[in-house]
């Protein structure tokens, strides 16, 4: 079988932009290969979530792969977890403002508002149905791909353009 060329696809391409399609389960084992691959290029780019359609595959998976990075020293440490047709059914508790960046629009943070917890139904690998509640930094996460399944970026979420910095500019906030 020929390997998928898993480029990230950065902001301006229009397959970005589109809605991601849901996956019939149980998984075939190229859909299988395909999470691996999206887990092995999140984490070679320092990522710690990615979503199909950011390599240009138009389906609803998302991976969500919190841990410590140069990109986000404070991460929490937890296992990749693959979410397969994932639903936010529930999106609460206090909007935090925080800053947030992306594979597909490098080099850039913005400061966006999101739900502080979300409860989130979605199949597993082994075709399981799970129904989680995620809080904090991980609920970020989910939050920020999922709107990759919609045809969103964070961009669309920043509320003014002087709540976006640079990656250098954002590296020296966590210094000071």
């Amino acid at each position: 079988m020929k390997p998928l060329c898993l480029d990230i696809l950065k902001l301006g391409n229009p397959r970005l932009r589109s809605q991601a399609l849901p996956l019939d389960m149980p998984l075939n084992q190229a859909q299988h290969r395909l999470i691996e691959q999206l887990i092995d290029r999140m984490q070679a780019s320092n990522g710690v979530g990615i979503a199909a359609p950011q390599v240009g595959i138009p389906w609803q998976i998302i991976i969500v792969a919190s841990r410590p990075t140069l990109r986000y020293p404070q991460a929490p440490r937890m296992e990749p977890i693959a979410m397969i047709n994932p639903q936010i059914l529930e999106d609460g508790g206090e909007q935090i403002q925080d800053w947030e960046g992306c594979l597909s629009v490098p080099n850039m943070r913005g400061l966006v508002t999101r739900a502080q917890h979300v409860t989130v139904r979605y199949h597993d690998l082994a075709a399981g149905c799970q129904c989680e509640r995620f809080s904090g930094f991980i609920a970020r996460i989910i939050q920020h791909e999922y709107d990759h399944l919609q045809g969103r970026l964070f961009v669309d979420r920043v509320k003014q353009s002087a709540d976006l910095i640079t990656e250098d500019e954002y590296q020296k906030l966590l210094i000071s």
